[in-house]
């Protein structure tokens, strides 16, 4: 009986260790939860634009946001294309910068 409660109390520790470290690397990642909050909403809002906008394809191109700046990677047809994604993602609501790396493929 000693034994089980033993490693019932030790599972319980791991685990509570576990998810405490996994959630500090969260937040330090992101500074805060707000902020991860944030850029997750952000990225949405870009990529629904560029799903909208009939001359970007938004399948080829990946959107990730850190802290309000938002990166643009992966594949346009045009230069065309990929001054309207950068201009979309720099003209949506709480956007700080956009580093446009889309790498144009004809």
């Amino acid at each position: 009986m000693k034994n089980l409660t033993r490693a019932l109390a030790f599972s319980l520790v791991a685990a509570t260790t576990v998810l405490g470290t996994t959630a500090c690397s969260v937040a330090r990642d992101q500074q805060t939860v707000g902020s991860y909050v944030d850029d997750a909403g952000i990225t949405t809002a870009v990529k629904a634009k560029m799903a909208e906008d009939k001359n970007v394809s938004a399948t080829a191109i990946s959107v990730e946001t850190m802290n309000g700046t938002v990166q643009l990677s992966g594949f346009a047809k045009s230069e065309a294309e990929k001054a309207r994604a950068g201009e979309i993602a720099r003209t949506t609501k709480h956007v700080r910068d956009v580093r446009n790396s889309i790498v144009v493929r004809p």
